[in-house]
C-alpha cells in the first residue's frame, strides 16, 4: 500500500554555487559521509549532491512532514548499492514519522529514483507499507 509519495526539482547551478561560497561547511550540514564521498569522487559533484539534496526533500514530502519538526538532513541520505542502485536510508527523528505512518503489522518499503538533465535533478520517494 502506497502510504507517502514526494518529488523534488533542483536547479544543479543554484547548489552549484552554494558549494562554491560555503564548500565543506554546506557539506557536512546537509550530507552525510557516504553522500560526501560519492560526490567529490564525480566528474560534476554538484549534479550528485543536486540529486541527493533533491532526494532529502522529496522524502520529507512523502514523510509528510517537510523538513520541520526537529529533522535533520542527515537522516535521510542516500546510498548505492554496488549496481549503483540508489537505496534512501532513513535514520533518528525521521525514522520515527516514517515508523508512525506505517499501520499495525506493515513494515516499510522505500521506493527512490534520481535522475539529472543539466541543469535540473530531480528525485521522487515512494513509502510503501508492506504486510
Amino acid at each position: 500500500m502506497i502510504l507517502g509519495i514526494g518529488t523534488d526539482l533542483v536547479n544543479i547551478k543554484r547548489i552549484r554555487k552554494v558549494l562554491n561560497r560555503f564548500g565543506a561547511r554546506f557539506e557536512k550540514r546537509v550530507f552525510s559521509e557516504l553522500e560526501i564521498d560519492r560526490s567529490r569522487r564525480k566528474y560534476d559533484p554538484s549534479s550528485s549532491y543536486a540529486k541527493r539534496w533533491a532526494a532529502k526533500e522529496a522524502c520529507s514530502k512523502a514523510l509528510g512532514i517537510g523538513l520541520r519538526m526537529g529533522i535533520s538532513w542527515k537522516e535521510m541520505h542516500v546510498v548505492n548499492l554496488r549496481s549503483g542502485k540508489p537505496v534512501l536510508v532513513i535514520e533518528g527523528k525521521a525514522r520515527y514519522f516514517l515508523e508512525e505512518m506505517m499501520p499495525k503489522g506493515f513494515r516499510p518499503n522505500i521506493n527512490i529514483s534520481l535522475t539529472d538533465d543539466y541543469p535540473w535533478a530531480k528525485a521522487i520517494v515512494i513509502i510503501e507499507g508492506i504486510a
